[in-house]
């Protein structure tokens, strides 16, 4: 009985040892095959990461000239609105009543209202420019990105289906299932 036992435990620890085996040498592939692939995406990801960088940078460009446009635009109009501050100041020195001080201001509103409209065109016009760039370099950004990413991926074949055939009951079958 003993015997038997012993050959029974050394049957299944040389099972075992087989199998330990054969789990060592399929993890070590499968561990070499996940290394392989994780190599691989990382590589594909040099060519997106460049996309986004250059991307970056015109971003920096765009906005940018965006602000540097505004700077400009707020320095233009408080310098004009400094003018016509003075000029309503000298207008209203040389102002021999009150009635020529409140129609030499009323005769430069409409001066000013222009200025103001003006002004504000040219803000819109900037927030225009600065929108249509920043939407070419995110189409852009966006091209690319696609691009690289349909050249990478593989092409999957459709799976076949297998068509069911009709399977007639014979008559001892019947007759089982009616029993």
């Amino acid at each position: 009985m003993i015997e038997q036992i012993q050959d029974f435990v050394s049957e299944q620890t040389s099972a075992l040892t087989g199998q330990v085996e054969k789990f060592r040498k399929e993890s070590a592939e499968t561990v070499r095959e996940a290394f392989v692939g994780s190599a691989e995406n990382i590589k594909a990801l040099k060519s997106p990461v460049r996309v986004f960088a250059r991307s970056g940078v015109k971003l920096t460009t765009v906005s940018q000239t965006a602000v540097s446009s505004l700077i400009e635009l707020q320095s233009d109009m408080l310098t004009s609105a400094l003018s016509d501050v003075a000029l309503r100041l000298e207008r209203a020195a040389r102002a021999d009543s009150v009635i020529d001080l409140m129609r030499d201001q009323f005769e430069m509103l409409p001066a000013t209202r222009s200025r103001v409209v003006e002004d504000a065109q040219r803000a819109v016009e900037i927030f225009k420019v600065a929108g249509r760039d920043l939407r070419n370099v995110a189409t852009h950004t966006y091209e690319r990105v696609v691009e690289t990413a349909e050249e990478k991926v593989p092409e999957v074949k459709a799976a076949k289906r297998k068509v069911k055939t009709a399977v007639r009951k014979t008559k001892a079958r019947v007759r089982k299932a009616a029993a």
